[in-house]
């Protein structure tokens, strides 16, 4: 599976999830900040940097996806497995909420 299409299913898997996904550019905030999960007005978000490499995108999403429990959701295999392969134990702690 293309890196491309790897992500797609990724933010598809987060949206069933009920967190949303936003890319931003995050070079121009002023601060050093970092893509990671958040809340905002309550609402669980992943913030990602639009400046990352799309692999390094898959790795970070793994990483905050494997938090939430997803096993009973149907998952290509390859989804599955780079969730697997990548994802434990990498996601960055739950940030303050902001709004």
């Amino acid at each position: 599976m293309k890196p491309e299409e790897l992500y797609q299913h990724l933010k598809d898997l987060a949206e069933k999830l009920g967190i949303s996904v936003r890319e931003q550019n995050l070079r121009h905030s002023g601060l050093r900040v970092r893509s990671g999960f958040c809340k905002v007005k309550g609402r669980p978000v992943y913030i990602m940097s639009k400046h990352l490499n799309v692999q390094r995108k898959n790795e970070k999403l793994a990483g905050c996806l494997n938090r939430f429990p997803h096993e009973g959701l149907y998952l290509m295999p390859a989804v599955r497995e780079f969730l697997q392969r990548h994802g434990r134990g990498r996601a960055a702690p739950v940030q303050k909420q902001m709004g």
